[in-house]
């Protein structure tokens, strides 16, 4: 809708779709389905990669091929897939498949995928100047970095390798979710050292609360952050504000606090204009992973922001 204009700017091809991963981890061929619906569904245009482990490249090439229409066009949409990668340990090994999956599937009739990202993990700036190494060129790297403490030397060291920063905000227990101060540090780092994000984990929901950690009924609760508190915190930091105001956006509960409109959106009397949001998603926000694609979008309706 025009007067939510706004929020579409934001979250353009911002949810990376990861239902291999918890607390979804569906096995590959519902996975692959779960996407290829979202590709040809009206909400296409909110729809980032499929993340995937390296290792279960070929197992996904295999899924999908396998679900081709009976016209021979690749299930979805015939555009080719976007795909992130997920390295473990064995870095070289594992690029190694990732390579030669882009040189089975890049230009396949069959089924064309490419591999857009590789996320990796690294704990010291010689572990990033490594991985960077051993990833070379042809990917945009995304490195997932502890964020306890003093992260700038460790976003600075992503910056020198022109790589994008990783940020883990929540998980299936309430321990993975770091504190508000930490990563409200992260963000501003990122921002000061111009070196764009990519979130993960736990971002299900619009905004902070009290939610079941796992899909399971008798789930425990604990308390998430929302991909607008991350996202808008990063936006404002970007557009001069403190340290300070972003860790307050990342512990908002309230739904009429935030409001979108067709030229901008508008926090507590802080304003964001739609050029400025578009901006920060080009320098400085790149996406969320989500184990669930329709979840984030249907909480974001729920609360009447999109």
């Amino acid at each position: 809708m025009a007067e939510h204009a706004a929020a579409r700017v934001l979250l353009d091809g911002a949810i990376d779709y990861a239902g291999l991963f918890p607390p979804a981890q569906l096995d590959m061929a519902g996975a692959v389905a779960e996407y290829a619906s979202h590709r040809r569904s009206d909400d296409a245009w909110a729809l980032g990669a499929f993340v995937a482990p390296a290792a279960r490249l070929e197992e996904l090439a295999a899924a999908a091929t396998g679900h081709r229409d009976p016209k021979g066009a690749s299930l979805g949409a015939l555009t080719p897939w976007r795909v992130s990668a997920v390295v473990g340990a064995d870095v070289r090994t594992e690029i190694a498949q990732v390579r030669a999956f882009q040189a089975a599937h890049a230009t396949a009739s069959a089924w064309p995928a490419v591999v857009r990202s590789v996320e990796v993990r690294a704990s010291t700036a010689a572990a990033i100047v490594e991985a960077a190494r051993t990833v070379g060129d042809g990917f945009d790297l995304f490195v997932e970095i502890p964020i306890a403490g003093d992260v700038g030397p460790l976003v600075r060291a992503i910056g020198a390798v022109s790589a994008y920063a990783k940020v883990r905000t929540g998980g299936t227990t309430a321990g993975a979710f770091p504190s508000s101060e930490d990563l409200a540090r992260f963000l501003a780092a990122c921002v000061r050292e111009t070196v764009p994000f990519k979130a993960t984990a736990g971002l299900h929901h619009a905004l902070r609360g009290v939610y079941p950690l796992t899909y399971a009924p008798d789930s425990a609760r604990g308390t998430m952050y929302g991909f607008l508190n991350v996202f808008l915190a990063a936006a404002f930091l970007r557009a001069g504000e403190s340290e300070e105001m972003a860790r307050a956006l990342l512990e908002e509960r309230e739904a009429g606090a935030v409001h979108f409109d067709q030229s901008g959106v508008t926090w507590r009397g802080h304003r964001l204009s739609t050029e400025q949001l578009e901006s920060s998603r080009h320098d400085a926000i790149r996406s969320f992973g989500s184990c669930s694609f329709r979840e984030p979008l249907d909480d974001l309706a729920s609360l009447g922001l999109l």
